[in-house]
């Protein structure tokens, strides 16, 4: 099993920035593709960026020049870091590694972190 511990969410207001992190323990052979969702009561969950291991990132339109996933692959670890934060970035961010163990290639997720950003 695969463990992923998440952290860096908060209260920000408007125009602030926060990063946020997810590393990941366990029996890991090796990540395909590290990714950020994220869901607010009421709305769909929707993919905010994602990362592969070759270094190939996308972005959610939405979040594009103030957003920034980077991973360090060594650590299994993945990062973003969101500037320019705005009301309707507000949401429960999740974290989800796409990995490869003994048992086969499985999406694991987070446990989420709250951003909360205010006006």
């Amino acid at each position: 099993q695969v463990q992923l511990v998440e952290s860096g969410g908060g209260l920000v207001q408007a125009g602030g920035s926060l990063r946020l992190s997810c590393a990941a323990s366990g029996s890991i052979i090796s990540v395909m593709n590290m990714n950020w969702y994220r869901q607010a009561p009421g709305k769909q969950r929707e993919l905010v960026a994602r990362i592969t291991r070759g270094g190939i990132t996308n972005y959610l339109d939405s979040v594009k020049g103030r957003f920034t996933i980077s991973s360090d692959n060594a650590k299994n670890t993945v990062y973003l870091q969101m500037n320019s934060l705005k009301v309707e970035d507000t949401a429960v961010y999740v974290c989800t590694l796409d990995v490869r163990t003994i048992k086969g290639l499985n999406e694991y997720w987070g446990q989420g972190t709250q951003v909360t950003v205010s006006s």
